[in-house]
């Protein structure tokens, strides 16, 4: 046993020893440093018109998110979507009824009567001034101001001047010298301001015939002595019945459509 012990530790030995009487092996000498690329060669390269002239689709699609994102503040401001829909709930709380149509269905028919209405100001938008960008023809400059165009132009037939003035005066401007020269940042809220007022100047005129109902009502339940009674629970059925037989909601639709054909 002690002599197979002996011949494994030789043989180890012999395996190791000449690895630990290797020659030496000199090192590598180190590489010089390559000389800098040239960077007109590569680096970031952001393309905003195509090979023809158009826009980008990056571009577009940037844009597009863009404009629906602030999309409803323009529906708000821009548009005749403010004054349907207060002139329709005004409507229903003439009627008595707060919350019969809901407010979705109010604001989806503000909304469809909105585009009846804004359809030729869009369209000619569409046709001068985004398909000219899209198409390579016009700058995207030149196409902001051609499409501001007509919606400086709608506004401005629908405002007031004493609120267009108001609002010169509120941010301490000089008088414009013609409607070119109106700022969009006092044009924009004068619109708003006139629109609130039109709305509730129908408002007004919605509620007499219902509030007459109610007062004729009211006479009655207290010359019968019926004071517990709520008026309100009597004279609503005659609301709605004078509501349907005069084609209420024809008659202000058609109201505000009409109030937007002269302008």
């Amino acid at each position: 046993m002690a002599a197979l012990v002996l011949v494994i530790v030789a043989a180890i030995v012999l395996v190791i020893a000449p690895a630990g009487h290797a020659a030496p092996v000199d090192p590598t000498p180190p590489t010089d440093p390559a000389a800098p690329a040239d960077p007109t060669g590569g680096g970031l390269n952001v393309s905003i018109n195509g090979p023809d002239g158009s826009p980008s689709s990056a571009i577009v699609t940037l844009i597009g998110i863009t404009l629906l994102s602030v999309a409803p503040a323009l529906l708000l401001m821009m548009t005749s979507f403010t004054k349907i829909f207060v002139v329709l709930a005004m409507t229903r709380n003439a009627l008595a009824l707060p919350s019969i149509p809901p407010n979705q269905v109010l604001a989806g028919l503000a909304l469809f009567l909105s585009l009846f209405i804004m359809a030729p100001i869009l369209t000619d938008i569409n046709e001068h001034a985004l398909q000219p960008y899209l198409n390579g023809t016009l700058s995207f400059d030149d196409a902001v101001t051609l499409g501001s165009g007509p919606l400086r132009t709608f506004m401005l037939a629908h405002t007031r001047e004493e609120d267009l003035a108001l609002m010169t005066r509120a941010a301490d401007q000089a008088n414009p010298e013609s409607a070119d020269a109106v700022n969009l940042l006092t044009l924009i809220p004068a619109f708003m301001i006139s629109e609130l007022r039109a709305a509730f100047i129908i408002g007004f005129v919605i509620f007499v015939p219902f509030l007459v109902i109610d007062l004729v009502v009211s006479a009655a339940l207290m010359s019968m002595g019926m004071m517990m009674l709520p008026p309100v629970m009597i004279s609503l059925p005659f609301k709605i019945l004078l509501f349907v037989l005069v084609d209420g909601w024809g008659l202000i639709i058609t109201t505000l459509i009409s109030s937007y054909r002269g302008g």
